[in-house]
């Protein structure tokens, strides 16, 4: 799952960039997930989940033939994607706003960090150059960022490794973490870069556990297992 987020400033074309790379990114046969940062209430007053939320519920979701999910909080970007993945992996995560991610983006203003892919002037995009900004999208970005600083793909830190990825003197394939993620420990929403021997040791030991239950059909069914231990300083999964 790589991740791009376009950034910019209001009315510079933020919604239709996003919109243009996510037709590109389908039409070559990706699957494609979108978040949006926003100010606004996404919910429309008067409609049924308008006047659950208004009676007091503290979440309410959303289901037929879509599925959505309304929460009374800011969730931080990290958790999100975390769900995203954990839901349904798709190739891309699209972001609308979230400037100040660690993330490669495309400005829509000259604005740059050195996790800026590209500059875009959106009024003035041709056909042409979408399909070159996404060439560069599918060579230059990354996804989630382990964290680990293990420095065995030469770099001293993660960070460091994907400003490389950006600027294209490096690729994602060289780092070794990627290649280990069968086990993955979040303690809130941070995740705890596990090495191949830690992730190894639980998932053998989960695994044991798990055999020696009853769970009829549901371990051979299922590609993934989650553990949540709660404590009374909150929840750790």
């Amino acid at each position: 799952m790589k991740i791009l987020a376009v950034v910019g400033t209001k009315n510079t074309g933020k919604t239709t960039l996003v919109t243009m790379i996510v037709q590109e990114l389908v039409k070559r046969g990706h699957q494609v997930a979108t978040i949006k940062h926003t100010h606004h209430d996404l919910d429309v007053e008067g409609k049924d989940t308008w006047k659950h939320r208004k009676a007091g519920a503290k979440m309410v979701v959303g289901s037929g033939e879509s599925t959505f999910f309304l929460i009374n909080k800011q969730i931080e970007l990290e958790r999100i994607l975390k769900s995203i993945k954990n839901i349904d992996e798709p190739d891309y995560v699209i972001i609308e706003g979230f400037k100040h991610v660690d993330y490669p983006k495309i400005s829509t203003t000259p604005a740059k960090d050195d996790f800026t892919l590209a500059n875009v002037d959106v009024f003035n995009i041709k056909p042409e150059d979408v399909v070159e900004l996404v060439d560069q999208v599918e060579k230059r970005t990354y996804g989630l960022i382990p964290g680990s600083n293990c420095g065995e793909c030469g770099f001293e830190t993660c960070l460091d490794m994907a400003k490389a990825i950006i600027r294209g003197d490096a690729s994602e394939k060289m780092c070794k973490m990627k290649k280990f993620k069968e086990v993955e420990l979040f303690i809130g929403d941070v995740s705890i870069p596990l090495n191949p021997f830690v992730q190894d040791f639980i998932k053998k030991s989960v695994m044991g556990m798990v055999e020696s239950l009853k769970t009829g059909e549901a371990d051979k069914s299922c590609e993934n297992i989650e553990l949540t231990i709660r404590t009374d300083e909150g929840d750790i999964q």
